[in-house]
């Protein structure tokens, strides 16, 4: 597993503070997680990326960095070079070489986030507060990441944190595997007696599981 520690209420010695998440919500108007390369029902269609491409395609600039969570907090070994800013945020990036900052094309750009979907990351868009579309773009980890963490050990992410899509099943297709329990950073998943257990209200639609299942019995949905 890429992930130090998915537990809920795990706790690390270079962990968030209190008071330094506040001050990173304060700035965050909106935290949207985006499903890769998975199946939306109702759209039958595999997004493969579309619905990234779709906020990348217009920026004149892209630029990849080291993702500055896992840098500062080092917790696991998850890739790093995640990071995508866009256009202004991308002039800024790089201004600051601690992260390794370099313009990528579109293409690179995807690949990056294929590669960190593999890994096990939520690729999640941030608008900030007086922006007009989202930027940074990252792929977190639930050890690391400042908004997971908040979400998962903290219970602070929910006020920013968002997703219109949940996780659907097929019972008559699941096999009982457990797959998808490794994959959920949420904890929307656990076996129970041998059998998988779903709760979709702990879902946030990041479609981790979809991609992984062997038996196809996942898909996405977009909440009611």
């Amino acid at each position: 597993m890429i992930m130090a520690d998915r537990m809920e209420g795990k706790r690390f010695e270079n962990d968030w503070t209190m008071d330094e998440l506040g001050d990173i919500y304060s700035d965050i108007e909106k935290a949207v997680t985006v499903p890769v390369n998975v199946k939306i029902d109702a759209e039958h269609r595999v997004l493969d990326l579309s619905m990234m491409e779709e906020i990348l395609r217009d920026a004149e600039l892209i630029v990849l960095q080291d993702c500055g969570c896992k840098t500062m907090r080092g917790n696991c070994d998850a890739p790093r070079g995640t990071c995508i800013s866009l256009d202004a945020a991308a002039e800024d990036a790089l201004k600051d070489t601690r992260y390794n900052p370099r313009v990528v094309t579109l293409d690179e750009a995807l690949e990056a986030l294929r590669v960190s979907h593999e890994a096990g990351l939520v690729h999640m868009a941030y608008t900030m507060e007086g922006d007009e579309y989202p930027s940074p773009i990252c792929s977190c980890c639930p050890c690391c990441c400042h908004t997971l963490s908040g979400l998962l050990r903290l219970g602070l992410a929910p006020v920013v944190l968002t997703s219109d899509k949940v996780a659907v099943d097929d019972s008559e297709r699941c096999t009982n595997c457990g797959t998808c329990v490794s994959r959920c950073v949420f904890r929307a998943r656990m076996m129970v007696d041998g059998l998988m257990a779903y709760d979709p209200a702990k879902c946030f639609g990041c479609g981790l599981c979809v991609s992984t299942c062997p038996a196809n019995a996942i898909t996405l949905a977009r909440k009611d």
